[in-house]
């Protein structure tokens, strides 16, 4: 298998999103996971908003992009036969992916501190809601409470008086799954140093409150709240979204206000501004934001985007388009940049998918195969662990495995 992972063996414990989608990087990077899965099946499975409203069809789109090249085996560790071959998955582990609350795992026989005791070797990934100490640990959390919410994201994201935006599917989640993926890469390089493993951690607050670091940085070095901004409050008009005439939007990435300043004046051909004391430098325009962005709106509307794009592109004006996802595949740097990838289906075609985000010059990778049906992996990898077919029955009967 491909990817800078290959050779790596990872039992993925997780439901949902946070947990299963760090595993999926490392499958994408090459490792081979096992998606170990209760009876019913990981709950993401039926997550019918996706099958039916969105899709309209029996497909799971964002649940397929989480768990592709997986293998997956279902089984009941509440039982004693299902704790057993749940343990012979662990011992041949390199990794163990969860990102069930911890008293859920201490309770399950799998406390991270004694099963990295007993296996020295192990690196164990806990990605969490809310962290693994202190009195909230195990208060149920998704990524809309722990990260959006709780973290201050969508505050910091809503004008005062306004109503929440609401959150699109595995934004916290994905980031908190990447930086679990990277974590466990550190970890494996230290034990090859070291010959050791450990516990590695990160929460969905954890990673709402580093998104969040630049306003949290002033509120603990100043004392100072940090509020949200409009397009008419915001510090610099220079690095706002604008509309053309035919609707579409754009956002001018002044971010160093003057600097970018002459060139957008050429752009819009507004040089009488310049000895206007109101724009005069940055913190002018920062007083007077709204006189500006009413300006500015008023000029960009004289033109369609194409036209805009092509006197900042002649002017030297940074800015960027505002589209929609459904947009980005048609997008010609995205495509060239590696936004996308075609994944195996499993029999013999293969379907578009978003690639994960990282690339290795050396160590290519590529998604090896589609998401496993429920169980699809239970008999093969019974095998593997020393099972014969008796025994294999046997665990069926009992209702271990399925």
């Amino acid at each position: 298998m491909a990817g800078p992972m290959s050779g790596i063996n990872v039992v993925d414990l997780g439901f949902w999103v946070a947990g299963p989608s760090c595993a999926g990087v490392l499958a994408d990077w090459g490792a081979s996971v096992v998606k170990v899965e209760p009876l019913t099946g990981d709950p993401f499975r039926g997550m019918t908003v996706y099958k039916a409203a969105v899709t309209r069809e029996l497909v799971n789109p964002p649940f397929e992009m989480d768990n592709r090249g997986k293998r997956s085996i279902g089984l009941d560790h509440r039982t004693e036969q299902g704790r057993a071959v749940l343990r012979r998955l662990i011992d041949r582990a390199d990794v163990l992916v969860s990102n069930l609350r911890v008293g859920a795992l201490e309770r399950a026989g799998l406390d991270p501190l004694v099963l990295t005791a007993e296996q020295p070797r192990l690196v164990y990934a806990c990605v969490t809601g809310l962290g693994m100490s202190g009195p909230e640990r195990d208060r149920a959390a998704y990524d809309m409470g722990s990260f959006w919410s709780r973290a201050g994201v969508a505050a910091a994201l809503t004008p005062d008086g306004t109503a929440l935006p609401y959150q699109r599917g595995g934004m916290g989640d994905h980031m908190t799954g990447v930086a679990a993926a990277g974590a466990i890469a550190a970890a494996l390089f230290e034990r090859e140093r070291t010959g050791r493993g450990q516990i590695v951690s990160t929460s969905l607050l954890r990673m709402g409150a580093f998104v969040m670091s630049w306003d949290l940085s002033i509120n603990l070095r100043t004392g100072l709240e940090t509020r949200p901004w409009t397009r008419s409050t915001a510090p610099n008009p220079l690095i706002v979204d604008y509309g053309a005439s035919d609707g579409k939007r754009f956002w001018l990435l002044g971010l160093e206000g003057d600097r970018h300043w002459p060139a957008i004046l050429r752009a819009v051909d507004r040089l009488d501004l310049v000895d206007d004391p109101r724009f005069a430098d940055l913190f002018a325009r920062m007083a007077h934001n709204g006189e500006l962005v009413a300006i500015l709106d008023e000029v960009f509307r004289t033109k369609t985007r194409a036209e805009w794009i092509d006197i900042f592109d002649r002017d030297g004006v940074w800015w960027a388009p505002v589209q929609a996802t459904h947009e980005l595949p048609l997008d010609e740097q995205a495509v060239a940049s590696g936004c996308f990838v075609d994944v195996p289906d499993g029999v013999g075609g293969a379907h578009p998918g978003v690639a994960s985000p990282v690339d290795f010059s050396v160590s290519t990778w590529e998604p090896s195969g589609p998401a496993p049906e429920l169980g699809q992996h239970t008999e093969e990898l019974l095998l593997e662990l020393g099972y014969d077919w008796d025994a294999i029955v046997e665990l069926k009967e009992a209702g271990a495995v399925t």
